[in-house]
């Protein structure tokens, strides 16, 4: 099996789909450009055609109706927003719109749209070009909501949002793009609404998605030596939300930290500590904790942004609070 990073996981996709299902076309501001993207749609402008790969105007609510018209006349778009930021732009359209239709239809029209939304964060981006809005996403009924962390699930997770005859905004963040994993060629789904054990514990379980996975896993690895064994869960679906890989974890565990690279007021950890604290709170043998970002915008400085985001040493020190030595 094919050894690939995960920005080519995401381009090795995009080819096998549009070549499967004349359906499916790619729409969005710098799909033809390698940089804006982050290379992940080298080649389908030539393979395709501007007909199915549509580089547009700086107009979100425009091109996100275009893109919703699209889904309800039976197409299978993949609309893109190479900087989460301005989906905010398109709300309009989304809420609205693209999560309403087959509610309001009666079930009788579908609306088959993958949002594909590209998480910025670092190199002094600043409050504009750094957000990341699952919680706000995965609020809103008539989505599905899906963050992937390996370049084996970028792929599985894509074919399964874009197969969806529901909206499904797909996640993914910059900084997994260099990630290797093991990738098979050919075409594969994987199921939404299914987390995944990344690693096998027993003294506390961390849940935790997208890039966050990764600093998860570093923290338990550190931790091994000191006689903790962290389990980390890997949510990779944050609606629907695999509850149930939650409660039998934390049932083994006693003790539970949830990790979101997002704001933590009304997020996707204040969420899912209230399914575990609902659901498997006589399990628990300490209290839940939660690891965000700060709430504030994000900073235009690196020294700040050292900071701001949360890696592996942050998650290390919420273990050592709830784990006795």
């Amino acid at each position: 099996m094919p050894k690939i990073q995960y920005n080519q996981a995401i381009n090795q996709t995009l080819h096998q789909l549009m070549k499967k299902d004349p359906r499916v076309f790619l729409i969005g501001q710098g799909v033809t450009s390698p940089w804006y993207v982050g290379q992940t749609t080298n080649g389908l402008l030539d393979k395709f055609g501007s007909r199915r790969v549509i580089d547009t105007p700086v107009s979100e609510n425009g091109i996100t109706g275009v893109a919703v018209g699209a889904a309800l006349a039976a197409m299978r778009p993949i609309l893109i927003f190479p900087r989460m930021d301005f989906m905010y732009y398109a709300m309009d359209q989304l809420v609205n719109h693209a999560g309403s239709w087959h509610y309001m239809f009666g079930g009788q029209l579908n609306v088959p749209l993958t949002v594909w939304a590209i998480i910025n964060r670092g190199g002094e981006q600043a409050a504009q070009h750094s957000q990341s809005l699952q919680a706000m996403l995965s609020h809103i009924p008539g989505f599905k909501v899906v963050m992937p962390s390996t370049a084996y699930d970028a792929k599985g997770l894509l074919v399964s949002a874009v197969e969806d005859d529901d909206p499904v905004i797909y996640i993914d963040d910059r900084w997994l793009y260099e990630l290797e994993d093991d990738v098979p060629e050919e075409l594969y789904s994987i199921p939404i609404g299914e987390g995944m054990i990344r690693r096998k514990g027993k003294n506390i379980t961390v849940a935790a998605s997208s890039y966050m996975v990764t600093e998860a896993i570093k923290a338990a690895d550190s931790l091994a030596d000191e006689g903790i064994d962290v389990e980390v869960i890997d949510l990779r679906s944050l609606k629907p939300l695999d509850k149930q890989i939650l409660i039998n974890s934390v049932k083994k565990t006693g003790r539970f930290i949830i990790v979101d690279a997002g704001w933590p007021s009304s997020g996707i950890g204040a969420e899912v500590s209230a399914i575990v604290g609902s659901e498997a709170f006589e399990y628990l043998n300490a209290p839940i904790m939660r690891v965000s970002l700060p709430d504030s915008p994000a900073p235009a400085s690196s020294p700040l942004e050292a900071v701001y985001y949360p890696k592996a040493k942050t998650i290390v020190s919420k273990i050592r609070e709830l784990v006795p030595k």
